[in-house]
């Protein structure tokens, strides 16, 4: 490997070896020539003259690629397609006649990518399902363990470790319902001619529209696809890309706001990604536990959320049956919004499996807050007691605000509950009795199971190969 070059690091450092080669070269250009055969073997079957001969060399050569020789083609003939076309004929010299009959660069160019991109799906969706079982299995753990809840990043109602979980997990599991839906909706472009016109193909087989259509329906077939695009102009709809490119962007969206999340509560010490025994948070100090998964995965989400734009932006600018100003812009954003979400991916799963939780710390900051969550419940339970609503709100509100500033101002503990004790006004309520926390979090431990049992476990059987998937983090 070349030091004194620029090397992608989703393919060098982030992504999964699987991923990585799904986008390569091989990948990629062997696809085109599988796509060349199908196109031959579709033609023959609907009456062209090519030879069974013609077939089973094309179908030989399929992996064999000279990629010096191709570069040397495309250099003279500045057209990338027609230089495999070269290539691949000078392998097959007796299929050399017949390679690419009656279609356009776009036949091997967006059926590849139409069959990349839903391998890509389908690693993708098999990635967040693993994800989402991880954390499924956290939140089962931790599904009765209060904790404080936020708005505004501010201390509100209490809620469990697990429900919190099961927040991560639905975001996620409504991404997967989107990778989902994209890959039932899939389509080939199939054989649809220059500017989707399908004119060359017709006049392959003398003006017959059938077997035209029939041609449309067997390639697709053969690439795996039930059916073809309504219509196309010379490319598919790049629409299709933006809503693909919008499905990762979710999934990083998603994961920014987990990331985040993991991000606060490890500075509050209440729970933490793994830390390996050997690893360094900080070369200057010492005792550091950075979590730098999590931030890692706030960097690449950043950047797949950012080609959200690009590709909506080449859908915007595709004038009439097409522009090229689409394929350098599509060579980057899709091999790379893939990429950078694989890597997304193999983080989460690493962290969600690995993560450390604090029940002392929680509890105690918990506890710090729990005077000013337990007014709710003291003010419904001295109303029933036949106290006035309004003036107790009142009363509240005035203690709690000087409690508060003795907290802030003077350093002191809440004695918010000692102050309400205190007050007549509550003389008829057993107020220090509403310290338990499990009596502040609602359904929550219930929520767990229910989500559990309705979301996560259908995920679970949906992808049951999942469970033995590896997340392994490359540094």
């Amino acid at each position: 490997m070349p030091h004194d070059q620029y090397e992608n690091p989703l393919t060098g450092r982030y992504a999964s070896r699987e991923m990585s080669a799904l986008w390569s070269e091989q990948r990629k250009f062997s696809t085109w020539r599988r796509l060349w055969v199908a196109l031959a073997e579709a033609e023959r079957e609907l009456g062209l003259p090519i030879t069974d001969e013609q077939i089973a060399e094309l179908a030989r050569e399929v992996d064999n690629i000279d990629f010096a020789a191709a570069r040397a083609y495309e250099k003279k003939l500045r057209h990338d397609v027609m230089a495999h076309v070269h290539a691949y004929g000078d392998v097959c010299p007796t299929a050399r006649p017949i390679i690419h009959l009656g279609a356009t660069s776009c036949y091997v160019t967006d059926n590849t990518d139409l069959i990349l991109i839903r391998e890509g799906l389908e690693m993708t969706a098999r990635r967040l399902a693993a994800v989402i079982d991880a954390l499924g299995r956290f939140a089962a753990e931790y599904r009765s363990l209060p904790c404080l809840g936020f708005t505004h990043l501010q201390p509100a109602q209490p809620t469990t470790v697990g429900k919190r979980a099961c927040l991560w997990a639905y975001d996620l599991a409504l991404d997967l319902a989107e990778i989902e839906h994209r890959l039932s909706t899939l389509r080939a472009r199939s054989v649809k001619g220059t500017t989707g016109t399908q004119a060359s193909f017709l006049a392959l087989f003398a003006g017959d529209h059938a077997k035209v259509r029939r041609l449309e329906q067997l390639v697709a077939e053969k690439l795996g696809f039930a059916e073809s695009f309504a219509v196309t102009g010379q490319t598919y709809t790049r629409k299709v890309d933006a809503q693909v490119v919008d499905c990762l962007s979710g999934i990083s969206q998603s994961a920014h706001k987990l990331a985040t999340d993991l991000r606060l509560l490890a500075s509050r010490k209440e729970v933490e990604e793994p830390f390996e025994a050997d690893q360094i948070g900080s070369s200057a100090m010492a005792y550091k536990r950075n979590p730098m998964r999590s931030e890692r995965v706030c960097a690449l989400a950043r950047f797949v959320i950012s080609l959200q734009s690009s590709a909506a932006n080449t859908v915007a600018v595709q004038w009439m049956e097409r522009t090229l100003d689409d394929s350098a812009n599509r060579r980057l954003v899709i091999p790379q919004a893939f990429l950078a979400t694989d890597a997304i991916l193999i983080l989460l799963q690493n962290i969600t499996a690995g993560l450390v939780v604090y029940p002392q710390v929680i509890a105690k900051n918990l506890r710090e807050e729990l005077p000013f969550m337990a007014t709710e419940n003291l003010l419904m339970a001295a109303v029933q007691a036949g106290g006035d609503r309004q003036e107790l709100h009142e009363t509240i509100r005035r203690h709690s605000q000087d409690a508060a500033r003795a907290v802030k101002q003077e350093g002191r503990d809440n004695d918010l509950l000692a102050r309400l004790a205190a007050d007549p006004s509550f003389a008829k309520v057993d107020v220090l009795g509403t310290l338990e926390p499990s009596q502040f979090v609602g359904r929550a431990p219930e929520q767990v199971d229910e989500f559990l049992a309705e979301v996560v476990d259908p995920i679970r059987q949906r992808y049951a190969s999942t469970a033995a998937l590896q997340a392994e983090v490359h540094v």
